[in-house]
This record gives structure tokens, sequence and C-alpha cells, in this order.
């Protein structure tokens, strides 16, 4: 399973790109979020989902790790593909999204191109208590750079250590410290966090 792509920015659009690694080009589907986010050229990193069916083997990629997690738990509810979860993060920032879902927000989630009322309530009913978890987070920022590579990196740290990625992300979540703070440090202040 690909799960993490690093190369040349070979080709890119609002719905898809093509990244260049090693000469061999991957086509990776993208949210209108994770379109804003790259650069019109050079060299790109994205987090990817990795989605087979029967006939065909599909790669979506994301600028956050929070925007593929996301995309994962709406493609787990029956009746929510690929497709209508890349519309629903093209349509509303991930931790917009998380919000509304942990906040029962039927209109916000109806005002998506492809979610009505039912699926709404499907998508709460389903995800609220998963979708809480990014909604504390939403003050990790959304774009790619040093900052959420940072807290990406300390996520994982944190999940090395044994603690739980939801715990994790929300202790990081409560923490106000300037975009500059170097991993140690974050790292520390989590630790504080998650120890009382």
């Amino acid at each position: 399973m690909i799960a993490l792509l690093t190369g040349h920015l070979a080709f890119r659009s609002p719905e898809q790109i093509i990244v260049d690694v090693a000469g061999v080009g991957y086509r990776l589907q993208i949210p209108l979020s994770t379109f804003y986010a790259l650069p019109e050229e050079g060299k790109v990193q994205l987090q990817v989902y990795t989605h087979v069916k029967e006939d065909s083997i599909n790669l979506f990629g994301f600028a956050t790790v929070t925007e593929k997690d996301l995309f994962s738990l709406l493609i787990s509810v029956s009746g929510v593909g690929p497709k209508l979860a890349i519309t629903t993060l093209s349509h509303i920032p991930g931790d917009e999204l998380a919000l509304a879902l942990s906040e029962g927000d039927i209109p916000r989630l109806v005002a998506i191109p492809g979610i009505g009322k039912k699926s709404a309530e499907r998508l709460i009913l389903e995800l609220q208590d998963k979708a809480t978890a990014y909604a504390v987070t939403a003050a990790i920022p959304s774009n790619p750079g040093k900052a959420s590579e940072n807290k990406n990196d300390a996520v994982s740290a944190l999940v090395n250590l044994g603690y739980k990625e939801t715990l994790a992300k929300r202790a990081l979540g409560t923490l106000q410290l300037p975009s500059d703070t170097p991993l140690e440090e974050i790292l520390k202040a989590a630790l504080q966090v998650l120890l009382k």
C-alpha cells in the first residue's frame, strides 16, 4: 500500500495531480484544499490513501495527515464513496468538517453537494465521536510547513511512546505555542499535558 509520496510535481489540476517519483508518474486525485496548498512546480510530499477495488487501484493525495484521516473516516460510512469524500473535503476545510460532525451541524453538512439530510444524519451518527478528536486539533495549521510537520512528528512520537493517536492530537490541540517551536519543546509540552 502506498501511504506517502515524495517527488516532482509533473502535472497539477484542481481534481488531480501527477507526481514523478524516480521516473514513475503517480496520478493522485485530490481535494481543492490540497490543490491550493501545492506549489506551482517543484518537489512535493503528499499523504496517500490507496483505494483498492476489484477492477482498479486509485490513489488519493492529501496535504495533511488530518485530511487523509478524515477521508478514511468518510469512506467508512455506508453510502459514502471516495468521490463524495473528496467532494466533501473540497467544499469544507477539514477542521470545519470535524467540527460540523462533532457538533451535529446538519445544515452545514447539507450545504455540501451530494449530501442530503439523511446522509448528513448518518455521517453524524457514525462519525460524531471519532470527529471530536479532530475538531479539538483545529488549531493545528492545515497548510504543510514546518509547524504542521513538527506537530505531525510529535503525534507520531507520542504514538510510539504508547499514547493513542486521538489522545496525542487532543493534547497537542491544547498547546498555545509559536509556529516555530522546535519538535523537542512541543513534545515536552504535550507530555506535561498528558501526564496531568
